[in-house]
């Protein structure tokens, strides 16, 4: 849960320095706040992705929830591969707007669409960090029909290989 977290706060300073990139005038700001996105989402956010979705699988696959045993970590596991997947296309856009501040000096009206789509698609980022930390902290209830399955194994297996599982015996037969 650490790495998405750091994930989270990682795209929060990233969406400062976009809403700065997008609304100062200032030049040398521009530059700075487009580069150091570009350094933020590569070294910081980028290794952040990659962690969350590598802990998640070995906790799940290692604990008692298991991958798909709960529809809450399937969701998260989902929303953190899309994330994921459409960090690894943000980043392009990233790269070219740091590009064009480096080498042409960025003014104020360059970019623009690329710069709005910069702001946008790192609030909606928050939106689903937000709600893949709330799932892993709330757990909300509902087992997948695997789950089931394998909740009824293990307590066929508890309780002698019945498929009850509760108050069930096997009388002695008399011969």
């Amino acid at each position: 849960m650490t790495a998405s977290v750091g994930w989270l706060g990682a795209v929060v300073a990233f969406l400062a320095l976009a809403v700065v990139g997008l609304s100062s005038r200032n030049p040398g700001h521009l530059r700075g706040a487009y580069l150091a996105m570009e350094l933020t989402g590569w070294y910081v956010i980028v290794p952040f992705a990659f962690a969350s979705l590598v802990t998640g699988l070995v906790q799940s696959l290692g604990g008692t929830w298991g991958l798909f045993r709960h529809y809450w970590v399937l969701a998260k596991l989902v929303l953190t591969v899309l994330a994921t997947f459409l960090l690894l296309l943000h980043m392009q856009v990233v790269n070219r707007v740091s590009d064009a501040a480096t080498r042409t000096g960025l003014s104020a009206s360059d970019l623009s669409g690329m710069r709005i789509q910069l702001v946008a698609d790192a609030a909606a980022a928050i939106v689903v960090l937000v709600v893949a930390t709330a799932l892993s902290i709330y757990k909300p209830r509902g087992i997948t029909r695997y789950g089931w399955r394998v909740q009824n194994e293990q307590r066929a297996d508890r309780s002698g290989g019945t498929a009850a599982g509760k108050g069930a015996s096997i009388a002695p037969t008399r011969a």
